[in-house]
């Protein structure tokens, strides 16, 4: 029995002594804005088992990565995973060395997260997901898309749906305040439904009320909702739309700073590029939008209420999202005339036999909306606030892309380029950032944000999340007119411990899992 049993033990020794997976040669960057050090990483049972300048124990693989990055994988704080369980590889973010990403931003989310996070469990998904409870789902589940302040019956069904999402596991609460219906819910409504998920230490993110001309009014009022909850609170896609407000990143910044300076805990997030992306409803008067589209549809009929949406989208245009030139509204999806996805406003006024002004392309706008919508880029951010923005300590790095597969629409760029852009361009390129600063702004302080304890930060029993890049190389692809392209430098990605990318090529394997928030 002794040499059994002294034989047996050895065999256990060893094998807790050996690592699943052994990375060696890195230039390690800790996540939390260290300078790198030389080193290897060892994983074993999808955790980091241990880091050192040098580990001699034997590995089921061994990667060599000398002169290559490694870092924490990216957690991107603002993403639109719907279509989650259409493209389950998730490869438009795992390709971008994401491997941790927040749904159900600007207040929409699915409705029972638990059920749904149990069915993505069941297929399996290619990055790890965590998701918010969106206000606007709520509402509209409730009260539908009417313009008045719930009852009290209804803030209470309103509640409760709140409370089912965050003991279901949400991370907190989103806002889309610009968007139907919370474009029809005051403050006092927000911070009720906010206070229920405070009581579970979620956050708050918020797209706020308005991004162009009632910027500083919408900052302010996510301030006041950080004071009145005790929450934290993340301005989500900061940013200054239009040309009036190009600039106004130093006064929403001098808010953050002073809230912050008040023990208030407001953080940002932020994608980098000079275009944003949403459905063109959002250039169109919420008031004309209440009931939906068929309610829509009667007011365009009367000559009246025409001319004042029409007059209400006027002004969005000069003012807001329009940027005064048809030519900065770009189709990303447009089902009415597909043909012109990637072409302009301006193209379509233009080749519909019209002067090409921004009354024509008002009128355009209320027969795409007729005809069910359609989504667009608009050029109408600063350079020089997108920078401001992005140097701030308390900012993070998110896409706010959506997941998508090749060839599929004309998307946002964001959604195949986002972090690769940081660190090539703005990062190695401009020298906007340090890369460790760059790195600590997509990994551990969006984990912090979210209260994630074990992901972020390369540090031993923590999940072997990780991104190793050639940092000489690492650069976004994807452009405003060619969409539809990989970045380049990624060369690993690591996802609880299994390799997720290799040499470039997503491996094909669903390593993500769902996480759930617990109070």
């Amino acid at each position: 029995m002794r040499p059994f049993f002294y034989l047996f033990s050895l065999s256990l020794f060893f094998s807790c002594g050996s690592y699943d997976l052994l990375i060696q040669h890195a230039e390690i960057y800790d996540g939390l804005g260290s300078k790198p050090v030389a080193g290897d990483l060892g994983i074993r049972n999808g955790k980091i088992v241990k880091i050192s300048d040098h580990i001699r124990k034997k590995s089921a693989r061994t990667i060599d990565v000398k002169g290559l990055a490694l870092s924490p994988g990216f957690i991107d704080l603002h993403a639109h995973i719907e279509p989650i369980s259409l493209y389950p590889d998730a490869e438009s973010h795992v390709l971008q060395g994401v491997t941790t990403a927040l749904g159900g931003p600007d207040g929409g989310s699915p409705l029972h997260l638990g059920p749904y996070m149990d069915s993505l469990d069941r297929h399996g998904i290619g990055i790890n997901v965590g998701y918010l409870i969106g206000h606007n789902t709520v509402r509209n589940h409730v009260m539908g898309l009417i313009n008045r302040e719930p009852t009290p019956t209804e803030l209470e069904q309103m509640k409760q749906l709140v409370k089912e999402g965050m003991e279901d596991g949400a991370f907190g609460i989103s806002t889309g305040l610009k968007y139907l219906p919370g474009a029809f819910a005051k403050t006092d409504e927000v911070i009720a439904l906010s206070k229920v998920a405070s009581a579970y230490h979620g956050i708050y993110t918020s797209h706020l009320r308005e991004e162009g001309l009632g910027l500083l009014e919408g900052v302010g009022e996510a301030i006041e909702i950080a004071r009145q909850t005790g929450m934290r609170v993340v301005l989500t896609h900061h940013k200054a739309i239009g040309q009036p407000m190009w600039g106004a990143s130093v006064k929403t910044l001098a808010m953050v700073d002073k809230a912050r300076s008040e023990g208030l805990d407001v953080r940002m997030d932020q994608y980098p590029y000079t275009a944003s992306h949403t459905g063109i409803a959002i250039v169109i008067p919420p008031w004309s939008l209440e009931g939906g589209f068929n309610a829509f549809t009667e007011r365009c009929a009367d000559p009246t209420l025409r001319d004042s949406i029409r007059q209400g989208i006027i002004y969005n245009l000069i003012n807001d999202r329009g940027g005064n030139d048809l030519r900065r509204i770009q189709f990303s999806k447009i089902d009415w005339k597909p043909e012109y996805q990637g072409k302009t406003l301006h193209d379509l006024v233009l080749d519909s036999g019209m002067e090409p002004n921004i009354e024509n392309g008002a009128e355009m706008i209320i027969d795409i909306q007729l005809h069910r919508g359609a989504n667009c880029i608009y050029h109408v951010i600063d350079s020089t606030d997108v920078v401001n923005i992005m140097k701030h300590p308390m900012t993070m790095i998110a896409s706010d892309g959506r997941l998508t597969q090749l060839g599929e629409g004309h998307p946002h760029p964001r959604a195949y380029g986002t972090f690769p852009r940081v660190l090539g361009y703005y990062s190695r390129e401009l020298g906007v950032l340090p890369l460790e600063e760059a790195i600590r702004k997509m990994t551990s302080l969006p984990a912090s944000t979210m209260r994630l304890k074990d992901r972020g930060i390369l540090k031993q029993k923590y999940w072997a999340d990780l991104v190793i890049f050639d940092k000489t190389k690492v650069i976004d692809k994807s452009t405003f007119t060619n969409p539809h392209q990989y970045p380049d430098g990624i060369e690993y990605v690591i996802i609880n411990g299994k390799i997720s990318v290799e040499n470039g090529k997503y491996t094909g394997l669903r390593n993500g899992m769902t996480l759930r928030k617990r109070k």
